[in-house]
């Protein structure tokens, strides 16, 4: 039996202000984009993004603003979820109606300004994509290390910290260090690749800084009260999430799906959910994608459902799959789903061959892990419509399970001709017969 292991959520830190006073400092550091947001929602500016010069040079005028700062103003509004755009109109978000009598919709709409740091200040233009975000994933580290602190950090063991975790992901995902490609699409600096991480890490303090998390001083970076608070938000979101109700948080992935093979669907999501907060979501989907590739059909189909609650980042591995035919099957369903389709149409993605490799696979996971009652009813679901047809393309689709499939099938069915029929099929298939 799984013990069920809990971790308490992370208390605010000593000294953090009142949340009215939170509020506050979050209404001063967008005070700037709910006036522009106001003057937006009337109608006056265009919603269509990036307003035109003539609409922010009218924002500025009414406002007393430089048309930069209604641009970025703008920009904050939309992160912050104090406008919402429909077609070419901007119209009030509730945060924005709720914004002076209501202190958690200001918050939550400086939080999401939080989390969009890396729009608010975008980064460099000569810097790879996979730099900059990787940057982006490594930057909770850097923060959890400044609020442990509970003061200034030094910029040198900010950089120390970064380096680190980007080398982590880097060997995560077996990939080499930065280094400028030979014919660079676009001119990247040729520097070692610990200036190219001091680099994004000014341009990470920079950002955080722009949003009001952090104040930069000579050398140094600390928390402002709002990034500190923001931070253990973070960590009490991670600690709920990871609270494993079957107690899977630290197990394997195969041990984790093993132990959610008995639970309902709702269950077994939340202890999907709990596993991928724990991990890294790369390491988490290969391992993930690792198990789906054994032998345990059962684990095969559990592994796609945590592959699910991924979502989109899950996508590009899971296409990258389609060319193992074991695995085939399950990535079109996946795909289609993740497309739009709905669960019910989705097999219709699947040719005869893969819909019959796929009904052997789900037959052997419940041979090996189901009731027999389960096992006979699964025949309804085969697309062959009847046993004869079925039989002849179970024979044909080539599946490693099949005689074990077939030779349960013909154990467990109460009608003694079908069975005979289906134990006549698993010697063909055994013995190479036709």
């Amino acid at each position: 039996m799984t013990t069920r292991r809990t971790r308490p959520a992370p208390r605010p830190p000593e000294g953090t202000p009142p949340r009215a006073e939170l509020a506050r400092q979050a209404r001063v550091v967008l005070a700037d984009a709910v006036r522009i947001a106001r003057w937006a929602a009337d109608g006056t500016l265009p919603g269509a993004p990036p307003p035109a010069a003539q609409a922010l040079e009218g924002a500025a005028a009414a406002l007393e603003l430089s048309p930069a700062q209604v641009r970025s103003g703008w920009d904050r509004a939309r992160l912050a979820g104090l406008v919402e755009l429909h077609g070419g109109t901007a119209r009030p978000g509730w945060r924005l109606r709720a914004w002076d009598r209501d202190d958690s919709a200001v918050l939550r709409g400086w939080v999401a300004l939080f989390d969009a740091w890396s729009l608010v200040h975008p980064a460099p233009d000569d810097v790879e994509v996979t730099a900059v975000a990787e940057t982006v994933e490594a930057v909770p580290q850097v923060l959890s290390l400044l609020q442990l602190s509970a003061g200034p950090v030094a910029v040198p063991a900010l950089l120390d910290l970064l380096e680190q975790r980007v080398a982590e992901l880097h060997e995560e995902r077996c990939l080499v260090p930065y280094e400028p490609s030979p014919e660079p699409a676009v001119p990247t600096p040729a520097a070692h690749p610990a200036a190219l991480v001091a680099r994004l890490l000014d341009w990470a303090l920079e950002g955080l800084a722009a949003v009001g998390a952090l104040t930069l001083g000579a050398g140094h970076a600390t928390l402002t009260p709002l990034g500190n608070w923001a931070v253990w938000v973070k960590l009490e979101q991670i600690c709920v999430a990871a609270q494993s109700p079957a107690g899977n948080i630290e197990q394997s992935a195969a041990d984790m799906l093993h132990g959610c093979a008995r639970l309902t669907p709702g269950p077994a999501r939340d202890e999907y959910r709990a596993w991928l907060a724990a991990r890294p979501v790369g390491s988490a989907v290969a391992e993930l994608l690792a198990v789906a590739r054994g032998e345990d059909a059962l684990l095969r189909g559990l592994a796609f459902e945590a592959l699910r609650v991924v979502g989109a980042p899950a996508e590009p591995e899971v296409r990258s799959v389609l060319d193992d035919s074991s695995l085939r099957p399950y990535a079109l369903l996946w795909l289609a789903e993740y497309e739009g389709a709905d669960p019910e149409d989705a097999q219709d993605v699947l040719s005869r061959e893969e819909a019959t490799w796929l009904w052997v696979d789900t037959a052997a996971a419940v041979a090996d892990h189901g009731e027999t009652g389960l096992l006979v009813r699964h025949l309804d679901s085969a697309v062959q419509g009847t046993v004869p047809a079925l039989l002849d393309e179970v024979r044909a689709v080539g599946h490693p399970r099949t005689v074990q499939v077939l030779v349960a099938l013909a154990a467990a069915h109460p009608d003694p001709a079908l069975a005979k029929a289906v134990r006549r099929a698993a010697f063909q298939v055994h013995t190479g017969g036709v």
